[in-house]
């Protein structure tokens, strides 16, 4: 592969920079705690990258924006689900810039188009030019225009992965709400074990025994989130899943330290 542009992605989760059971609600203290995190990492040649949580899901699943544009009454939805996203962004990169961080927000539906709800264009050239300047791009989950379906939803997690190989990146760090991987899912299996270290053969064994988040999540849960890690890790970049509620951990994480969490490489 060639230069490394971006050391790290970190993807934090819409279930940990809101409440996702109220709609457009942020977790304020949980976005103030890891933009400190961040802070005292000190980490170069970064990408943060958020999910929409309360912000989007709720507004996108009303108007069904992931299937695409089928009637007009869905135009308004569009609207309103990117200008949540936009809200929920600017929550979050204000908060990191009150922690001197070098944050910008980058308009994830100004940069990508996807061909059937897949990443088909990516415009590089805004992300790489920050990176260059040492300031931090923060894009996010986005309702996008599709050029088959009008219109859709695409997730940080695609956008991490795909962000991740075009770049070079070292490593992906998902913040997400439990301790990482599981046999099954946690919520709803008290007799889920805790992968810390896997394989990618592994993990493609595994992946019909993830469940889903439970509550409304239009990009997949963490079934999802597993799927497009596939092509990252395929390319050699390592992907740590890490419990971002628990505070400290996304600092470890970032460090390079000991944390609980899944960990999974070629």
């Amino acid at each position: 592969m060639g230069q490394r542009v971006a050391q790290t992605i970190l993807k934090l989760g819409g279930s940990v920079v809101t409440v996702k059971e109220k709609a457009s609600t942020p977790d304020t203290r949980a976005i103030q705690r890891l933009s400190r995190e961040i802070a005292r990492a000190h980490c170069e040649s970064m990408i943060i990258i958020h999910g929409g949580g309360s912000f989007g899901h709720f507004v996108a699943s009303e108007y069904k924006i992931k299937e695409g544009y089928n009637n007009p009454e869905q135009l308004v939805g569009f609207s309103k689900t990117r200008q949540k996203m936009v809200a929920l962004n600017k929550l979050i990169v204000d908060a990191l810039i009150n922690n001197n961080i070098l944050a910008v927000s980058v308009q994830s539906s100004a940069c990508f188009l996807t061909e059937e709800g897949r990443l088909s264009y990516v415009s590089l050239e805004p992300i790489t030019g920050l990176l260059k300047l040492n300031l931090i791009p923060v894009l996010y989950g986005d309702a996008v225009l599709d050029t088959k379906l009008g219109f859709t939803i695409l997730s940080g997690d695609q956008i991490a992965s795909k962000l991740a190989i075009a770049l070079n990146s070292e490593r992906i760090i998902l913040g997400v709400d439990v301790d990482g991987l599981y046999t099954s899912d946690p919520k709803l299996d008290p007799k889920a074990r805790l992968i810390e270290k896997t394989s990618l053969g592994e993990l493609k064994k595994m992946l019909t025994k993830i469940g889903g988040a439970i509550t409304t999540d239009v990009t997949g849960g963490m079934l999802g989130k597993m799927v497009e890690m596939i092509p990252a890790i395929e390319k050699g970049i390592r992907v740590s899943v890490i419990n971002a509620k628990k505070p400290g951990r996304i600092y470890k994480a970032l460090k390079n330290k000991d944390v609980l969490g899944t960990t999974l490489k070629l």
